[in-house]
């Protein structure tokens, strides 16, 4: 199952070259693949045993048994739901990409790989494995952003390219410690045995810290997120949706999957780094996207800030309280599962606005209401998602991070807290200045929306308001993925 998840995108994209003389037919053939892969993800879903602990739709198999590489994946409550939003969004990002008529057909072959690479991380269960995954959705994004990109394309997608090879470097060498140390690269063996001076090449500590600098960058954290705001401003509408709504998943999960689940002991050592870095990267984003006067760029540096909440419920697993620690890495699981819709919908929206007006500078955009009330209360569902109102979904992802955070870290969190008001105002100030401002009389009659930009936004509104009403349908599946592995860590 899993194995037929992963490479129907990239088989679907080797058709590509055979029909690309033929735009439509590439772009009805890149949605029946992304639309199948969505169907096989749901499928999953209704499958998964939430009542089994470990792994399920499991496949292992030898690839290079001298020296401990396996083909081996796998899905649990953790990776489950990260593989549906990964599904979700292609379609999405397919979908709203209709219109493209420049180089059809290495646009939609570079989106099917870029899907691959991104399901092969969430579904790999060997850090080789894991590896290749992360280092080949470089490729795609790179000539997305460059080739289909606006403005600074060119800088933009090389300091992308530049800020994931020195974060793959780091983890090239950590793996390599850990396989050498232990003899195999298996995540699953790894995360039941005690890592200790004596059992490893180095201290365990300082592969830690490599494996955590790689993910921090993805994420990206604060002081490594420079690459972010350029890489989102120069994107196109898809790219940025993808970008936002998985990629940067890709280092929460590298953080909990790895970082926590193999280097448990190390995780609770720097678990202070982790706490200070999640709340100044969640202070700094808040108060820096003030400054911004591009919509999207605004919109990238909020990125940041609730990256920063991820950060602030994964150090709570220090707590020696099983409930605590748990529902912290939740609490993060959560957070990166609703910024990835919530954003999406926000890039999706703001796509749309520039589509009809060519500007994405906020003193140009106001009083959109008047112009586009379909775009704009998308936009607005997407902002007061964002800002944590209650009965959407972000408003629960956070509550449950602050929660556990508090009983581990008061001050952080105290701090980490007052900087939601920071994010309520710039949110708020967003939404009146564009969506409900005086548009001095310039009302335009701008084109309707189509079905392919209708149906990608509407799926994702379903899904915000679906997880703030009733969050158990998708925390449920956290709750197995997270449970198992933090009673084997606090001994419960």
């Amino acid at each position: 199952m899993l194995t037929i998840l992963i490479f129907i995108p990239i088989l679907g994209a080797l058709i590509i070259p055979l029909i690309r003389n033929n735009s439509n037919y590439i772009k009805f053939w890149a949605l029946i693949i992304t639309g199948l892969e969505l169907l096989i993800s749901v499928f999953m879903l209704i499958n998964f045993d939430l009542s089994k602990n470990g792994y399920q739709f499991v496949e292992s198999y030898e690839w290079i048994p001298s020296l401990g590489i396996s083909y081996h994946l796998g899905v649990d409550g953790l990776s489950l739901p990260l593989v549906f939003l990964t599904t979700l969004l292609f379609v999405c990002a397919i979908s709203i990409s209709i219109p493209i008529k420049t180089r059809v057909a290495e646009y939609f072959f570079w989106f099917l790989v870029l899907e691959t690479s991104v399901l092969g991380v969430f579904v790999s269960l060997d850090l080789v494995l894991f590896f290749i995954f992360w280092e080949l959705e470089l490729i795609p994004m790179y000539f997305i952003i460059s080739v289909w990109g606006s403005g600074n394309k060119e800088y933009s997608a090389m300091k992308f390219v530049i800020y994931t090879l020195l974060g793959s470097a780091f983890m090239l060498v950590g793996l390599l410690i850990t396989g050498l140390s232990v003899g195999n690269f298996n995540i699953e063996q790894l995360s039941t045995i005690t890592l200790t001076d004596d059992n490893f090449l180095v201290s365990p500590v300082y592969v830690f810290i490599m494996f955590f600098v790689a993910f921090a960058i993805k994420l990206p954290s604060w002081p490594l997120h420079s690459w972010l705001p350029d890489a989102h401003t120069d994107a196109p509408t898809a790219g940025s949706v993808i970008l936002a709504g998985v990629l940067i998943k890709m280092g929460g999960y590298g953080i909990i999957r790895i970082c926590v689940q193999i280097f448990q002991q190390e995780a609770k050592d720097l678990s202070l780094l982790l706490v200070f870095l999640g709340a100044f990267s969640l202070v700094y984003g808040a108060i820096i996207t003030f400054r911004q006067t591009d919509i999207k760029k605004l919109i990238a540096f909020s990125s940041v800030s609730h990256m920063g909440i991820v950060l602030l419920g994964i150090s709570a697993y220090k707590s020696d309280n099983v409930e605590v620690a748990s529902f912290g890495l939740e609490g993060a699981a959560l957070q990166m599962f609703t910024h990835g819709t919530i954003t999406g919908l926000l890039f999706l929206s703001i796509g749309l606005i520039y589509d009809r007006l060519h500007t994405r500078e906020i003193k140009q955009l106001q009083g959109l209401v008047y112009q586009a009330p379909i775009i704009s209360l998308f936009f607005v569902i997407a902002s007061m998602a964002s800002l944590g109102l209650p009965g959407l979904s972000g408003f629960v992802a956070e509550v449950t991070v602050f929660m556990a955070a508090f009983a581990v870290w008061n001050w952080f969190t105290v701090i980490s807290v007052f900087s939601i008001v920071l994010t309520a105002g710039y949110m708020l100030w967003l939404v009146q200045r564009v969506i409900f401002g005086d548009n001095n009389g310039t009302e335009k009659n701008l084109p309707k929306l189509s079905s392919y930009e209708y149906v990608p936004a509407l799926l994702l509104v379903i899904s915000i308001i679906a997880i703030g009403v009733y969050p158990n349908i998708i925390f449920e599946y956290f709750e197995q993925g997270v449970i198992a592995f933090v009673n084997n860590t606090i001994g419960v």
